[in-house]
């Protein structure tokens, strides 16, 4: 009888469909802390883990662990080569955050663009005056890039269009394997699309070091605004900070941050310029059962043995499991 264990809090939705599964024992951990769930690791048989941390010395204290199951698509926090070494699964949710992260890409761009929050601070402050410093930007007959084309790309590719904003995107892999249909042109030269633009969006996994530092940075127009709604890593944020301070690029909206939270000491807080919002691209109600039933669903699957591959992303170190 397997045994689960469910890291984080999860929609009501996935644990129904654990409760509602014969023969399978489970834990449940609402904290998102790896201490918290630590203890529990040993027993557990498969895990269903949010955003926290899965380091090799948990791994190593899993000794019955035979699947983990990622609540979303990204598994930076995951030490997959521990997990590869012992042979044991790591598995995605498939297609159930596109949209919802590509409409909070949308949001930032829109906030930004038209300074929501000092606009709202005015009002809230009776500074009725604000109004007439016309800060906000229109985003129609704007240029648009996004950088990376994936599923969450291609969505926003489609809502920028319908705002009349001309769109391109940068994806190397896609020019190789085949541009897909919809309004985006390819951009080829990373640096020549920053210039063009007037918004980026960052739609790609982590890279090894930051895809945006300093000298990308100056190459974008001092009126544009920067996006990340991905991976935390994707910017170089004290050359962000840098530049937004200086006037070298106008705006900037991140969801994701080096350090989650960032400490109180990062200096992008105190820029008037930023729009934050704390990882929450793909927690729409709406997504987050979607995510929930899907990461339970996938542990279910791989015990009944009908697992999706293409949801496993270490297929190649199962060795037949």
């Amino acid at each position: 009888m397997p045994h689960v264990l469910v890291a984080g809090k999860i929609h009501p939705s996935g644990m129904a469909l654990l409760e509602g599964a014969p023969d399978v024992t489970y834990d449940y951990v609402e904290a998102v802390s790896e201490p918290s769930y630590a203890p529990l690791i040993s027993a557990a048989d498969g895990l269903v883990i949010r955003t926290q941390p899965l380091s090799a010395a948990t791994v190593a204290r899993a000794e019955r662990l035979k699947i983990v199951s990622r609540h979303g698509v990204g598994y930076d926090a995951v030490h997959l080569p521990s997990l590869n070494a012992r042979g044991i699964a790591l598995a995605i949710v498939g297609d159930v955050n596109s949209v919802s992260v590509a409409e909070h890409a949308m949001m930032l761009l829109l906030a930004a663009a038209k300074r929501a929050l000092p606009a709202d601070r005015s009002v809230r402050q009776g500074d009725w005056s604000w109004r007439g410093r016309l800060e906000p930007v229109d985003l129609a007959g704007k240029h648009l890039l996004i950088v990376g084309y994936g599923r969450i790309g291609r969505h926003l590719a489609r809502m920028a269009a319908a705002f009349r904003m001309e769109v391109r995107a940068h994806d190397p892999y896609l020019e190789r394997s085949g541009w897909p249909d919809g309004p985006a042109l390819p951009a080829r030269d990373l640096p020549a699309a920053l210039a063009w633009a007037d918004f980026v969006s960052l739609n790609v996994p982590r890279t090894e070091r930051p895809l945006i530092g300093a000298a990308e940075l100056a190459a974008m127009k001092p009126s544009a605004i920067l996006v990340n709604a991905a991976r935390g890593g994707l910017v170089d944020e004290a050359a962000l900070a840098e530049a937004l301070r200086a006037g070298r690029i106008a705006g900037a909206g991140l969801d994701v941050f080096d350090d989650e939270p960032p400490k109180p000491d990062n200096p992008l807080l105190a820029l008037d310029q930023v729009v934050l919002t704390p990882h929450i691209a793909g927690l729409s109600a709406e997504c987050g059962e979607r995510m929930a039933i899907s990461a339970v669903q996938n542990v279910l699957d791989f015990f009944a043995g009908r697992i999706d591959p293409a949801l496993v992303v270490n297929g190649a170190y199962l060795n037949g499991k």
